[in-house]
């Protein structure tokens, strides 16, 4: 399954890398398939939102790839995801999830 689509309502997104532009292992920029427009990457934790009774579960950092730039967008921020997606990955023996977003905005 590619590309599904994700519901983080409940969860507060706080931003701890400044989005930078992607890149590969070699240093080469990572571009939108079948453009020359960068990619970007930005860190995010998310965490649950209390409950009524005070608790709140544990968060988890995500590295999220962005379709554009998000200008003005600093570390600390609490933002929210635009057009928030996840892809499940395999290769070599290991996997995991893939995240992106066409884009976030302040919360």
């Amino acid at each position: 399954m590619r590309n599904i689509p994700v519901n983080l309502t409940g969860f507060k997104l706080r931003v701890v890398e400044e989005p930078a532009i992607k890149t590969d292992m070699e240093g080469r920029v990572l571009t939108a398939y079948g453009s020359d427009d960068p990619l970007y990457v930005v860190g995010v934790f998310a965490k649950p939102v209390a409950t009524e009774d005070g608790h709140r579960g544990k968060g988890e950092e995500l590295k999220v790839t962005l379709s554009v730039n998000p200008q003005g967008i600093e570390e600390g921020d609490l933002v929210e995801l635009i057009g928030a997606t996840v892809s499940h990955w395999e290769r070599d023996g290991r996997s995991g999830l893939t995240w992106k977003a066409q884009s976030l905005k302040p919360a």
